[in-house]
């Protein structure tokens, strides 16, 4: 008998009934990844990083905001750091960060530092479904695409793509700030 990890446990379930769209981000409504991760962990914890005053943030004048949280699960732990943005998705500058703005970053933080442990994992990658669930859908259109990648990666160098699935290369500083908006 094998055990699932925590990993391969969340990384199958499908969000994607979830999820919201605003512009071309993709959002997981940070109750929706809280409550599935409860069911199945109840023992979750989850740690808002103070600065050294106890404010829920990090701020750095011009380079804006940052907010940083933890979540455990089984006694591993994944961090995910943030800048707290505006409605245009852009960072704030610390003089113009109020609490709303700082709040929807910790739980933007708190879905994505979720995801490092698997769930919704996959929006970040910009597929439509956890991989599991892709292959049970279409095992013969997912051995075609297999095929043909494999003949293109004999006629073609291998390009970078905005999946981390597809690319071992690290990602730009844009591709991430597309990718951490779940």
């Amino acid at each position: 008998m094998t055990t699932e990890t925590v990993f391969e446990t969340l990384n199958k379930i499908n969000v994607g009934d979830k999820t919201n769209k605003k512009g071309n981000f993709t959002y997981l409504s940070w109750a929706f990844a809280w409550a599935e991760t409860k069911k199945l962990y109840p023992n979750v914890k989850v740690v808002v990083y103070e600065n050294q005053v106890g404010q829920p943030y990090f701020a750095d004048g011009d380079a804006g905001v940052m907010v940083k949280v933890g979540v455990t699960i089984e006694e591993v732990e994944h961090i995910s750091y943030l800048p707290v943005m505006n409605f245009s998705n852009k960072a704030i500058k610390a003089k113009d960060a109020n609490m709303m703005d700082i709040n929807k970053a910790i739980q933007r933080a708190t879905v994505k530092a979720i995801g490092l442990h698997g769930l919704g994992l996959y929006i970040y990658a910009g597929e439509d479904l956890p991989e599991e669930e892709a292959t049970k859908k279409s095992p013969v259109k997912t051995a075609a695409k297999k095929e043909a990648k494999g003949s293109e990666e004999k006629a073609a160098p291998k390009k970078s793509g905005s999946s981390f699935r597809e690319s071992k290369k690290p990602a730009t500083l844009a591709v991430v700030e597309e990718e951490e908006e779940i």
